[in-house]
């Protein structure tokens, strides 16, 4: 019942991003994300140093982790996840065969798309970093085997082209300093970059918010997107597919969800 439901969302992409923006609203402050707030232009960069820490918080590893196990249980029940399924076609549809490529993914949180590449016979070769110390220590504690690091995604200690393909798995909406971190994912990667669920705006400026994220009050980052991929183009990306998870625009002006790929310029 539940896999018809979300197949049936999938087909109409604008009711689905109605209903995650109305699910955003009634959730409590323990779901994944709800009570967002438009920060006004002065309230930027104020609000982004008091929470520059929050997703360092104990408690959120837990908390992602109680529903990130259901989506792989479902997972591999060969049920559709949309969020798995679009960075696996993604993958898959890379120029080069993916399998055996060195993958790194940044803001990996607890390391479980190693187990949604796994199930889905991929046969990368898996690494994740993340900001949160505690993100890591329970990556490191569920995927013993694999090899998981503490970085700063706008300053990794990563050489020059140190992995095939570099994954920014859903992080650069909480950096302030995106464009920076958008640069080290260029410079990481030897082949491809891929910015895996970027939420961008049509039609308007950047848009920053205020929200809860699992019970954590932190900021995220809604990114205008004719200039999200002008800045992927200064970092030597060349946008070579784009993946729409949804979409809501009327009149030129609206917002979506995607997962955009790239091959580095100098590959």
């Amino acid at each position: 019942m539940k896999a018809s439901i979300r197949a049936l969302l999938n087909r109409f992409p604008r009711l689905k991003a109605r209903l995650k923006r109305w699910l955003a609203w009634v959730r409590p402050s323990g779901g994944v994300s709800s009570n967002y707030v438009r920060l006004k232009a002065g309230e930027t960069r104020e609000e982004a140093s008091r929470l520059r820490a929050a997703w360092q918080d104990s408690e959120l590893p837990r908390r992602q982790r109680e529903l990130v196990d259901g989506q792989l249980a479902a997972y591999r029940r060969g049920e559709p996840v949309d969020v798995f399924d679009v960075l696996t076609q993604a993958l898959r549809a890379l120029p080069s065969d993916v399998h055996g490529m060195s993958v790194l993914e940044v803001g990996c949180s607890s390391g479980f798309y190693s187990e949604v590449l796994e199930i889905a016979g991929m046969g990368v070769g898996y690494a994740g970093c993340d900001y949160s110390a505690a993100f890591i220590a329970l990556a490191r504690q569920k995927y013993p085997a694999l090899r998981f690091d503490v970085e700063d995604a706008t300053a990794m200690h990563y050489g020059r082209d140190a992995f095939d393909v570099v994954i920014s798995g859903c992080c650069l909406l909480h950096i302030p300093e995106y464009q920076a971190a958008v640069a080290e994912t260029a410079r990481v990667a030897r082949r491809y970059a891929i910015f895996h669920r970027t939420p961008v705006v049509l039609g308007q400026p950047n848009q920053y918010y205020r929200k809860q994220a699992y019970g954590v009050e932190t900021v995220e980052i809604h990114f205008n997107e004719p200039q999200f991929l002008e800045l992927l183009a200064s970092c030597g990306l060349e946008l070579i597919a784009t993946y729409t998870l949804d979409e809501t625009v009327h009149g030129g002006v609206g917002s979506a969800n995607r997962t955009y790929v790239c091959r580095k310029m100098s590959a």
